[in-house]
């Protein structure tokens, strides 16, 4: 039986990588409300790994050029786009147009109950930012 006390532990995680991580953990944290659990550099002060939190939702970020797998697969990888449950949308939005982020679309009711808007970060990823919360059935 799987312990239900603490936490609930994020199953799935989006792993971007960007030409400058730690501006990136800047925007995410200052702009866009995260937490920064951990930010790890190496020597050359890249970001090795980091995890930046909203809610329960994990998201993990690094610098691109780094070595190993994953980083060599990401090199040419193209922008990603990623949702976020807020649930103040307004507010939030307030919060990342004040730190001048691009506002792709402003807070908008959607036909299906939502209220959402969109963002662009300095490296051309697409955060939705709404109150729609996906079901999350298991099978």
């Amino acid at each position: 039986m799987a312990d239900t006390s603490g936490p609930v532990r994020p199953t799935i995680c989006p792993t971007l990588l960007y030409d400058d991580a730690h501006a990136a953990v800047t925007l995410l944290t200052e702009a866009f409300g995260f937490r920064a659990d951990a930010v790890y550099t190496g020597e050359d002060d890249m970001v090795a790994h980091a995890e930046l939190s909203y809610g329960n939702g994990v998201v993990m970020l690094g610098s691109k050029g780094r070595e190993g797998v994953f980083a060599q697969t990401m090199r040419n990888a193209g922008p990603s786009g990623i949702y976020v449950v807020v649930e103040d949308v307004d507010a939030h939005h307030s919060r990342a147009a004040a730190h001048g982020v691009e506002i792709l679309m402003a807070p908008t009711d959607q036909d299906y109950g939502s209220r959402d808007y969109m963002a662009r970060d300095a490296e051309g990823n697409v955060w939705s930012f709404g109150t729609y919360v996906p079901s999350g059935k298991a099978d």
